[in-house]
């Protein structure tokens, strides 16, 4: 069982990763950037979405040092986008970075309330909340406001180029260096959120139940 749920769980972790940044690609697309569509990126073609690092490395190095029993998270290449073909300039880079983050807490959602409203197998309970911890923390992870994370460009689309230029670049340069050291030294407080949030959508009593 331990072995069909480790395998379930990098496929929930592979596919939710694609599913993101496909969100990305759609929504860049409905502001009027076809570039991910052209690319053929919106696609749930997993060849067409892994990132070495992020989609095989990363996720192996966390999987042997928690011995398979820590969560585990990466990311996908990202997709292609041009904010210059944007019907909205000001505001598209914040919509295509929300798309992401956004879809993952749909989902989680989603099964979240199938746990609440519908009697299911136990089974069947264990692989929704592998589902529902997997987005959250996939939606958590990418909303810290450090490069090549969405949270990067959510946070410099309120931030003018003229004041912040520089803090900019400096994140831009040495971001990638910061995340590696927040994932291997800092990310507890991910998963205890995240692990607050789950209980939160799957347990909260609601006053008209």
């Amino acid at each position: 069982m331990e072995i069909i749920l480790t395998i379930f769980s990098l496929l929930v972790l592979f596919f939710s990763v694609i599913i993101h940044e496909i969100a990305h690609g759609s929504v860049a697309l409905s502001l009027g950037d076809p570039t991910a569509k052209m690319a053929g990126r919106l696609s749930l073609n997993p060849v067409k979405h892994i990132d070495p690092f992020g989609s095989i490395i990363l996720p192996l190095l966390l999987f042997v040092a928690t011995a398979g029993q820590g969560p585990i998270f990466g990311w996908a290449k990202p997709v292609p986008v041009n904010p210059y073909n944007f019907r909205d300039k000001k505001w598209g880079n914040l919509k295509v970075s929300l798309a992401g983050p956004g879809t993952n807490l749909l989902i989680s959602l989603f099964f979240g309330l199938i746990l609440r409203f519908i009697s299911i197998p136990q089974s069947l309970y264990a692989l929704f909340s592998i589902i529902i911890i997997y987005n959250i923390i996939l939606a958590i992870f990418n909303l810290i406001p450090i490069p090549p994370l969405d949270g990067s460009h959510i946070l410099f689309s309120f931030l003018p180029d003229r004041s912040f230029y520089s803090f900019k670049m400096f994140l831009q340069q040495y971001g990638f260096f910061i995340l590696l050291f927040l994932i291997f030294f800092g990310l507890d407080w991910i998963f205890n959120f995240s692990a607050w949030l789950y209980n939160f959508i799957v347990n909260f009593p609601l006053p008209f139940l």
